[in-house]
């Protein structure tokens, strides 16, 4: 598959319940699908199953909740009489399997689980009383002072988490992250950090959960431009294309992706510190375990011990298969971007993003100021530029 900006695609399967978790898939579908307002027939598509089958999986769940999901199992997730005694042994398993969950996450998941309550304080003290704290573990909880938008969809954060080595090679881990509610969309185990990766993911995430408003990045390949902080890469330019706003974090301040710098943490301590793995695929199923987990089970701090499917919701904005027209105003001077990344303006070659060559570009004049004019790629604001100045600051 070959992509309009001219990048070769690596073909990608489209995630269905026959290659993925199916309990996950069908928790994830059935929570979002009991959402208020969710429109249930356009979840079926985007979740590739007939809406038959997502009326009997939300029937099964109303009814016997989580476990209904399950093929016809009956297993119960609790028991009324559990002693205290037992009550402790399922805390000590539950951080067994979660060692980087604190008092207050455990807590609210044996809430959820449909046990007994269980105070932070007492689980805290469960756990020092089974060596199950470590020493150090306070001082890595370090709390992030963070802002959030408004909606689910208002903005996602997108980057990779550094590499690391397989027998088969370096996987490099690609995560997308909802602002507001903490859901992680992506978290996939790639073979390199190149744009025709990165994109091809990304559409099988907008088929699935739609397109955001804004997406925000650091200056790095494959969304920026290193040496040129703000320029569009081929990667960006196809994401404004799409009708999807593009922001960059400052150089050397990656608190502003900080939601996802934090994920990238409980990612680290959770998946990968103390283990191997032999190639990508089995990391990936590493990968869809824990992520099943983060967005279903694990209680978020920040969403007040919520968790993040709780507080998402699908877009309503449709990924499209063919990419829109480009379409400017009346008034604007229109340019196409010539070989280097340049175009010409009254007398003036001003340089731009190579990837944008061939590619029309829009040149509005600053009503406030004269001689000074912007230049718009679609909705994106490329630069300024004062035909007063030297000419070498263009060029």
């Amino acid at each position: 598959m070959v992509d309009s900006i001219g990048v070769e695609l690596p073909r990608i399967e489209t995630m269905s319940w026959d290659v993925k978790d199916t309990m996950s898939l069908r928790e994830e579908f059935v929570l979002l699908a009991r959402q208020e307002g969710a429109n249930r027939r356009a979840l079926c598509e985007r979740f590739k199953i007939s809406p038959p089958t997502a009326y009997k999986w939300l029937a099964r769940y109303a009814s016997e909740g989580r476990v209904g999901l399950a093929d016809r199992s009956r297993r119960p997730l609790s028991s009324p009489r559990q002693t205290l005694a037992s009550l402790e042994e399922a805390a000590v398993r539950l951080r067994q399997e979660h060692p980087a969950w604190g008092g207050r996450k455990l807590s609210r998941r044996l809430q959820d689980m449909g046990l007994p309550l269980l105070a932070p304080s007492t689980l805290t003290n469960i756990l020092h009383r089974h060596q199950l704290i470590d020493p150090q573990a306070s001082d890595a909880a370090t709390p992030w002072q963070r802002f959030e938008h408004a909606q689910p969809n208002d903005l996602w954060q997108m980057d990779f988490k550094g590499h690391f080595p397989t027998n088969a090679g370096a996987c490099h881990p690609l995560t997308v992250l909802d602002d507001h509610s903490r859901f992680n969309l992506a978290l996939q185990a790639c073979r390199d950090q190149g744009g025709a990766t990165v994109q091809a993911h990304l559409i099988d995430c907008f088929r699935r959960y739609g397109l955001p408003v804004r997406i925000n990045t650091d200056n790095g390949a494959p969304w920026g431009a290193p040496r040129q902080p703000g320029q569009l890469s081929g990667l960006a330019i196809w994401l404004v294309r799409l009708g999807i706003r593009i922001s960059f974090s400052r150089p050397y301040h990656p608190q502003t992706n900080g939601k996802d710098e934090r994920f990238h943490r409980s990612f680290k301590a959770e998946v990968l510190k103390g283990h191997s793995f032999e190639n990508g695929a089995l990391a990936q199923q590493a990968f869809d375990r824990w992520r099943d987990v983060y967005n279903l089970q694990r209680p978020h701090e920040s969403l007040q011990m919520a968790t993040p499917i709780t507080r998402y919701r699908v877009s309503p904005r449709p990924f499209p298969e063919a990419l829109p027209a480009i379409e400017y105003g009346p008034d604007d001077t229109v340019c196409i971007v010539k070989s280097l990344g340049m175009i010409a303006f009254q007398g003036r070659r001003i340089k731009l993003a190579n990837p944008l060559r061939g590619l029309p570009v829009a040149i509005r004049p600053c009503h406030d100021a004269d001689g000074v004019f912007e230049i718009y790629f679609a909705h994106h604001k490329l630069m300024h530029f004062n035909l007063r100045e030297n000419p070498s600051n263009d060029a």
